[in-house]
């Protein structure tokens, strides 16, 4: 069934099923016209590129249309060898893949990527087991995102995504003023993103190491779930997922043995405590 929206809104298109092997979904493609302004933030947003690797091409095509239609910059790819060769002559703003393709999977295209950037990944794929999103998000993805799934909901998380990039770029120059923060047996030097513990680097993922560099610049009170999300992912109170605990379960294990610990404050969030022992 297609939606039809209010004044402001034009041609709503109801996409039909993509995919025979995945549960039917529809897409809502809609083409936003005469805001003031909206000219203006189409000239924004299309300087934002995204790669997508996904190899059933109904699903590659409609993500890349629905996209498009946001005003993005997208190039596909049938397999992620090949948006890997595209990233290396590239990069984009932005990368969203499958996990299972022909070549390399998903997995390992995030791990290429991400021994070399930091750039956004988005993990979408059918695979939806625990042991799944654990090695998605272990090995750098900013998020895993599972079939049958709303280009609307995707496009969200792109736009937080992105948001939150432009945020970090705001505040790296006076973040690079500060050069160095230290607390306990903990040292992060700011300009390169790098945290060391007694002197040996603990190896954080981009994620990792933006929240715990938050939870520290913050060490004074308790941090909500909600502002982790907000202030990391650039994800609204609209957006169930996971990544903020599990990326804190990630960073305890890194910080075992360390004077410096992530508590939970049961119901709302998390804070740093320095301990007296490591």
């Amino acid at each position: 069934m297609c939606h039809l929206f209010s004044e402001g809104w034009k041609n709503s298109v109801c996409l039909p099923p993509i995919s025979a092997g995945l549960p039917q979904f529809f897409v809502i493609f809609q083409l936003k016209i005469g805001y003031t302004g909206y000219k203006n933030e189409v000239e924004i947003i299309m300087n934002e590129e995204i790669y997508i690797a996904e190899d059933e091409d109904g699903i590659r095509l409609t993500v890349k249309t629905f996209l498009e239609s946001e005003g993005y910059a997208v190039s596909d790819f049938p397999n992620g060898d090949l948006l890997y060769d595209a990233f290396l002559d590239k990069q984009p703003d932005l990368v969203i893949l499958d996990v299972m393709m022909p070549g390399s999977s998903g997995f390992e295209i995030t791990k290429k990527i991400r021994d070399i950037s930091s750039v956004p990944i988005i993990i979408l794929t059918a695979k939806d087991s625990d042991m799944d999103y654990a090695t998605g998000i272990n090995l750098g993805s900013d998020d895993y995102f599972t079939k049958p799934f709303s280009a609307i909901a995707l496009n969200m998380r792109v736009k937080a995504m992105l948001r939150r990039i432009k945020m970090d770029q705001e505040r790296l120059p006076t973040r690079q003023e500060e050069a160095t923060l230290r607390i306990g047996d903990i040292e992060i030097d700011l300009a390169a993103m790098s945290v060391k513990q007694n002197g040996v680097s603990l190896n954080l993922t981009p994620n990792e190491y933006n929240v715990f560099v938050y939870l520290i610049e913050n060490k004074n009170r308790a941090v909500s779930r909600d502002e982790l999300l907000d202030s990391i992912w650039g994800y609204g109170k609209d957006i169930e997922t996971r990544a903020c605990d599990d990326t804190v379960r990630r960073l305890r294990k890194k910080l075992a043995g360390s004077t410096v610990e992530i508590e939970t404050v049961w119901g709302f969030g998390f804070t740093v405590k320095e301990s007296s022992e490591g």
